[in-house]
């Protein structure tokens, strides 16, 4: 055995160095894990089947199963090449786009929902016009796919781009000098590459879009959702009321990490 590889067996099996740390980080991680383990205990004093057979429960998870997919779809179609174009290109004004793409992550999303009313509201130019035809884009599904897609969005934009940005470009070089074109190149060698990264972005926005509650709540309060049918449950019931619906997202919840860990590891701006 070299000495290298002593000090790293002996460094295994020491943990002195490492317990301060350690305690320190359990500290939150007892604090994560508190609440999981007291709510689930309380999944006992309330009747699961029944309530998720309720009307009014079963509206709120279609409701939810259809606007999310639906943003997802739009925030990837629309996201992922964006990403590209981030990762691939400098140009003036490029650190302002990132930081509209940043801001619905950072805005608080009620404000965010006040912000999408302003410009797509029913009394605002967009908003009435829109109404006029027969699409609200407020108070109905469509509005609900409009908050969704705001908050959720960034998500997918983010990792697509730290996944590109991991991308060697000598391979999209090599891949132009044999005559493929830019779009031939980004469709059989940019995405595949990037494949991971975009696929945990497409599963997190989905997961971000199915629990969004702010925004929804401000654009399109009706009709409910899973995360709006949780509040109301809330207010009219106590806590044990939103249990059913609350196991539901967080059973997604455990897809999504299952998921996530199964692409693999996400890469962030500073792996580029």
């Amino acid at each position: 055995m070299s000495r290298v590889d002593a000090i790293r067996s002996r460094g295994s099996f020491r943990t002195p160095d490492r317990l301060v740390p350690a305690l320190l980080g359990g500290v939150l991680l007892v604090y994560f894990a508190i609440p999981f383990v007291v709510f689930l205990s309380r999944t006992g004093t309330a009747s699961l089947v029944s309530r998720l057979a309720a009307p009014e429960t079963q509206v709120a998870i279609r409701n939810s199963l259809i606007t999310a997919p639906v943003s997802t779809a739009i925030a990837t179609v629309f996201g992922v090449p964006l990403a590209y174009v981030l990762a691939r290109t400098s140009f003036v004004g490029k650190r302002l786009v990132e930081g509209v793409v940043i801001m619905p992550l950072v805005v608080p999303p009620v404000v965010g929902g006040a912000m999408l009313l302003t410009a797509v509201g029913r009394f605002t130019p967009i908003g009435s016009a829109a109404a006029a035809v027969g699409v609200p884009l407020t108070g109905s599904l469509l509005g609900v796919v409009l908050a969704q897609t705001f908050v959720a969005a960034p998500f997918v934009i983010i990792t697509a781009q730290a996944g590109f940005g991991a991308v060697d470009e000598r391979l999209e070089q090599a891949s132009r000098s044999l005559g493929f074109g830019p779009l031939a190149t980004f469709w059989n060698v940019s995405l595949p590459l990037a494949r991971g990264a975009i696929l945990a972005g497409v599963v997190l926005t989905f997961a971000r879009a199915l629990g969004e509650f702010g925004a929804t709540m401000m654009v399109a309060y009706n009709p409910r959702t899973i995360p709006t049918r949780i509040w109301v449950d809330f207010i009219s019931g106590g806590i044990d009321t939103v249990v059913p619906l609350a196991l539901v997202l967080l059973g997604v919840t455990l897809l999504v990490i299952t998921a996530v860990q199964r692409f693999g590891r996400i890469p962030t701006v500073v792996d580029r």
